[in-house]
């Protein structure tokens, strides 16, 4: 079981007197940023001038710069930009300001664990991920509660690592739902699994799947993606805050039948397989590779797979389904 951490356990006074810089304003780094204010914390801000999240951060309040001030100036650097971005501004702006002492910071070790960025052995270099998206780990901090966080400490130059992971989820709210203790390599590998295997890529493709089999059987496109989109935040939902068990108690029988009867016939033992073989593709780093390599190559075949799926019919038809449901722009 992994060790878990709660207020009682993690000092804020660890970061007193400290400058925070976050690189990057957007969903996670706003988020952080705001919660670790509101805890009476010093943060500074790095965006570039003139883009929507630059304007953003200023009109939260916070002062705003270029990454290499920021990393100039700051104790502790979270850096909160999108993975294919990090290696080349920490290159650029970051490492030179890496001196004895400071702390660098991430929220995903993706760039670390493949060594994508490789800093000096005398500093800190640490995680927090919260285990929620940047909207839920503000509101919640706002509520007067969080969202569960990990941490681990790659690096412990200083012998107080681990303290500084602890004071900065508690200063984001995480210590208040509990904070999990794990690894770079265990948060990377485990991610990246759950996004391609079920959370993003298995749950899309069974998805299209399901509404491609319905109508080219001839059931209406609209019926197809009631069935096998729409409904799915329902018994997400309820796994959600129930489990798979109080999912299943709360559908009808005929349902859960089916469930337990045709649902293994789907995802298999071959499925399973493939899964292995995914997971094996990211321990071994070529996942890494191949996504370093299209970004370096300009994203050609990436774009070509976002513009083949942005083409679906599942898109159209969602599209003008959910123009009829007024709530959801709620």
């Amino acid at each position: 079981m992994a060790q878990v951490y709660y207020d009682k356990d993690a000092n804020i006074g660890a970061l007193q007197g400290k400058t925070i810089a976050v690189i990057g304003f957007g969903n996670q780094g706003a988020a952080q940023a705001q919660n670790l204010k509101d805890s009476g914390l010093n943060v500074i801000i790095a965006e570039v001038e003139g883009t929507p999240n630059y304007k953003n951060a200023q009109e939260a309040g916070f002062e705003v710069m270029p990454a290499a001030e920021a990393a100039k100036r700051g104790d502790i650097i979270q850096i909160l930009i999108p993975d294919e971005l990090q290696a080349k501004v920490y290159k650029e702006a970051i490492k030179k300001s890496m001196k004895k002492g400071k702390t660098l910071m991430f929220s995903h070790g993706f760039n670390i664990h493949f060594k994508a960025i490789k800093p000096n052995k005398d500093i800190d270099v640490i995680m927090v991920a919260p285990k929620g998206p940047g909207h839920m780990v503000r509101s919640t901090f706002t509520e007067g509660a969080g969202v569960p966080c990990l941490i681990a400490v790659h690096q412990d130059a200083s012998g107080t690592a681990k303290e500084t992971a602890l004071a900065y989820a508690k200063g984001i709210g995480g210590t208040r739902a509990g904070v999990f203790e794990t690894t770079f390599k265990e948060e990377v590998e485990t991610d990246l699994f759950g996004e391609q295997t079920v959370l993003c890529g298995g749950c899309t493709s069974l998805i299209k799947a399901g509404f491609e089999t319905l109508v080219e059987a001839g059931y209406q496109p609209e019926m197809a993606y009631f069935e096998c989109c729409h409904e799915l935040k329902l018994i997400v939902d309820l796994i959600y805050k129930q489990g798979l068990l109080g999912m299943r108690k709360a559908i009808s029988n005929t349902a859960e039948y089916g469930d337990l009867t045709v649902g293994p016939k789907i995802i298999d033992e071959k499925t399973k397989m493939r899964m292995q073989k995914a997971l094996k593709r990211i321990q071994s780093g070529a996942f890494a590779r191949e996504w370093i390599k299209e970004n370096k190559e300009g994203c050609a075949n990436f774009n070509a797979l976002r513009e083949k799926d942005k083409n679906h019919q599942i898109e159209k038809v969602g599209g003008e389904l959910r123009g009829m449901m007024h709530w959801l722009k709620k």
